[in-house]
């Protein structure tokens, strides 16, 4: 049970930080800006793996599970398990959020949001639909690649944290103009949930692409490392 315990507070953690950093902050063209928030996620999943990676691993990211799983890394129990945690956190840490946000006299949830994911109208660039799934599937699978080559080698354990973290900074960094970057389904459920029908009605995009991109990387993962893993 503390592996759920702990997926769930780091994705809680997660979604508060990082999806907060970008609501208080006014956005891409606010004060953090898209530097600003990508290190805001990237540095709230350092944080988490070095509080929670003995305990659950730190995946706090349905994408990240679905890649592990698929890797022969977890069992399909762990993993329904893990995936309930995390989307109960991201659900959490949207509503926190969404509190701090209304006791603000200042912030306004309708115009600074919830760091809420979207395309068309929601993003900043204005990408369509496909644009948007397509962006999607190509981030999380370079950001679920790497977790899986970094955590297959035991003596990256001590740097792992670091690595994942500063490869979600750097997706972060091409995807928020984009799409305000998912590449994690909780992280997307939460604030869709609080922001509204019209943010409901895309979030789709943002939980489908996600997990077609981990699956992906967790074929070429096995086909790359196949002779690694024999050995």
């Amino acid at each position: 049970m503390k592996k759920y315990v702990a997926e769930f507070i780091g994705t809680c953690v997660l979604t508060l930080f990082g999806c907060g950093a970008a609501a208080v902050s006014g956005g891409v063209e606010g004060v953090l800006g898209v530097l600003g928030i990508a290190f805001a996620f990237g540095l709230a999943v350092v944080a988490m793996a070095y509080a929670i990676g003995d305990i659950s691993g730190c995946h706090i990211n349905p994408a990240v599970s679905l890649g592990v799983f698929l890797a022969g890394g977890m069992s399909i129990g762990d993993l329904i398990g893990y995936v309930i945690s995390q989307f109960l956190g991201g659900i959490a840490g949207a509503g926190l959020l969404y509190i701090v946000e209304i006791t603000s006299d200042t912030l306004d949830v309708s115009s600074d949001g919830l760091g809420a994911n979207g395309f068309g109208d929601f993003s900043y660039t204005g990408i369509n639909m496909g644009g948007a799934l397509l962006t999607e599937v190509l981030l999380t699978f370079v950001f679920v690649l790497v977790v899986l080559a970094v955590v297959s080698k035991t003596e990256n354990s001590l740097l792992a944290g670091l690595i994942i973290g500063l490869t979600l900074t750097f997706v972060h960094i091409f995807g928020i103009p984009l799409t305000g970057t998912s590449v994690n389904p909780a992280r997307s459920l939460g604030p869709a949930i609080f922001s509204g029908l019209a943010n409901l009605a895309q979030v789709w995009v943002f939980i489908v692409g996600p997990l077609v991109g981990a699956a992906i990387a967790s074929v070429v993962f096995k086909l790359l490392y196949a002779g690694s893993a024999e050995e």
